[in-house]
């Protein structure tokens, strides 16, 4: 008797599924071939600081990739942040916004930083938690002869990442801290270590260096910096963290100054799924080891002030970035840039509202020209009076340089060549523009990712 034959559709309904991770973080696979592209071989690194890395398992999935970075200057330097506006903040972030209050932005080391575990949501003991691992940190410099401790108390920069409302092995951390220490080093793969050490979801490690000068010397100053950060990602701060470091002689107020006008368009421009997370800290370091005539306040050098401001908005802009290119599940990078606005808080709201539509991120990624969510988000971005119906226009611009495919021209729909739209949108990198008026002249630029369904299956087993 032959035998039946199986009726698939009913085992598939029958079967369990599993869910199955396509992205690879660093240290648990391969970098994905479409995203080495955008990892460094080579660096010219800031003189002064060395970084290490080393393994706890503070995730106890993580049994043998490093998870513990360290990132410090040869002596005391000027140290600022910007932390996270999220009302649940984390320990690390309280405990290191006090410790630069405390200390004016002077005489810090060091930034250390664990991965697997947010430290947030976790109460007294967190903050214990935070502020021991300062503490410890600082304990390593201090056996140094360079380290004497000035009374002041630490010196030291904590942050943490992973999942929210876990307390952190605290011991494992402290114990490994002495092995950070003594791995810190100067090369490429010293910084790649650190940069693959902060990375949760990540597929890659997030790391760019580059050299500059000012108007005040010749001489050649470096500026290093790394950053990780894939999913929960929206302005104010943009849920990530980040470390920036400079071998440029700038004192901490002016330093403090640079760092929060240039997050303005930068990490605060950006946003994968609209989430702000709990932990966000970007930090910069200045040794001023390279020399030169110090920046000690904005208006007693303006011209070295000025192009500072423009060297660092410049490089945490390319450095953001990278964040996007690893949304999470992402397929595209998004430029929404929107024009012809009464203010730039008009066009960045605009931007911010299209850049965070679920619906809009969705027909990206079906290839869809679907203008009228891009319309819509438009038409209800909140604290907006810049927005003229009749004078609106939407486009995609091409990534090849081609001529933009106009989709809404003043109020008025385009004949949509569909095809070529198509090709638009089967690229990596994408442009949007939206023109709000014909009157005004303020714009403002975004940079966000398409939603897979791969988003999805990260998210819902981040934990596991």
């Amino acid at each position: 008797m032959a035998l039946a034959r199986p009726n698939i559709r009913l085992l598939a309904r029958l079967t369990p599924r599993c869910q199955f991770r396509a992205y690879s973080a660093p240290g648990e696979s391969s970098i994905p071939p479409a995203k080495k592209k955008y990892v460094p071989t080579s660096g010219t690194y800031p003189l002064g600081f060395r970084t290490g890395s080393a393994h706890v398992g503070v995730k106890a999935s993580n049994t043998r990739f490093d998870d513990l970075a360290l990132i410090a200057s040869e002596s005391p330097c000027s140290g600022a942040a910007v932390f996270t506006t999220n009302k649940f903040q984390a320990a690390p972030v309280t405990v290191s916004r006090e410790m630069l209050k405390k200390r004016k932005g002077e005489g810090i080391r060091a930034v250390v930083v664990n991965s697997g575990c947010a430290n947030a949501v976790t109460g007294k003991g967190g903050i214990e938690d935070a502020i021991a691992m300062g503490r410890e940190t600082d304990a390593c410099f201090i056996q140094d002869s360079n380290g004497e401790d000035d009374g002041q108390g630490s010196r030291s920069i904590v942050m943490s990442t992973g999942v929210i409302g876990q307390r952190l092995p605290i011991q494992k951390i402290v114990d490994k801290l002495p092995t950070a220490y003594h791995n810190l080093g100067e090369t490429h793969d010293h910084w790649m270590s650190a940069a693959r050490a902060i990375c949760t979801t990540d597929t890659f490690p997030k790391l760019l260096s580059r050299t500059f000068t000012l108007p005040s010397s010749d001489v050649e100053y470096r500026i290093a910096g790394m950053t990780k950060g894939a999913g929960m990602i929206h302005p104010n701060m943009a849920t990530l963290l980040g470390i920036i470091c400079t071998d440029a002689p700038i004192a901490a107020t002016p330093l403090q100054s640079l760092l929060t006008s240039a997050i303005t368009k930068s990490f605060n421009s950006i946003s994968i799924d609209g989430d702000t997370s709990t932990n966000d800290t970007v930090a910069i370091l200045s040794n001023g080891a390279a020399g030169g005539k110090p920046i000690t306040s904005a208006s007693s050098q303006p011209e070295d002030f000025a192009a500072m401001q423009e060297v660092l908005t410049a490089f945490a802009i390319d450095l953001a970035k990278l964040v996007v290119r690893d949304g999470e599940g992402a397929t595209k990078f998004v430029t929404i840039k929107v024009e012809k606005a009464k203010t730039y808080e008009d066009a960045k709201r605009v931007a911010s509202t299209i850049a965070r539509s679920p619906l809009v991120k969705t027909a990206l990624y079906g290839k869809d020209a679907n203008w009228g969510r891009i319309l819509c988000a438009t038409g209800y971005a909140e604290g907006v009076s810049s927005i003229v119906p009749e004078e609106t226009s939407v486009s995609f611009v091409p990534s090849d340089g081609s001529e933009e495919l106009k989709l809404l021209v003043r109020g008025e729909p385009e004949q949509v060549d569909e095809d070529r739209a198509s090709q638009i949108l089967k690229e990596e990198d994408l442009q949007i523009v939206v023109r709000l008026s014909e009157k005004f002249d303020e714009s403002a630029v975004m940079w966000t990712c398409d939603f897979s369904h791969e988003y999805v299956t990260i998210n819902g087993d981040y934990r596991t």
